[in-house]
């Protein structure tokens, strides 16, 4: 196995978390300390979480706890959007692309705790 990059929900986290970055600079200055922190600081630790989980392959049940880390920030992820949208701080359109992104990780994460084996390092 290669490097964390090489994980598809690693590229796909941190390919919605910049999508995120970029849309929230948007969002109005109030909201600077409260859902603008709080979206980016979630769908960053997905991918942090997630690097997290690629050093613990040595140990199933530390990855799969840390991929359910992941999972969790994931989730907050689109609550937030959910707050964007009702706020009227993203489209229907931006919501739907950012929603359909955050479920893709998440099938990807659920993939990965159910199919450990397939990630963990293979000791001799």
């Amino acid at each position: 196995m290669g490097t964390i990059k090489d994980l598809l929900a690693y590229q796909k986290g941190f390919k919605l978390s910049m999508e995120i970055f970029h849309i929230s600079k948007r969002f109005p200055s109030e909201e600077k300390y409260s859902l603008t922190d709080q979206i980016r600081r979630c769908s960053r630790s997905v991918c942090a979480n997630l690097a997290e989980a690629y050093r613990k392959r040595k140990y199933p049940n530390h990855f799969v706890s840390k991929l359910s880390d992941a999972d969790t920030e994931n989730g907050e992820t689109q609550t937030w959007l959910e707050f964007a949208l009702a706020c009227s701080y993203i489209s229907e359109d931006e919501f739907n692309m950012l929603n359909d992104q955050a479920e893709e990780v998440a099938k990807l994460l659920v993939y990965m705790m159910n199919k450990p084996e397939k990630f963990l390092i293979k000791l001799s």
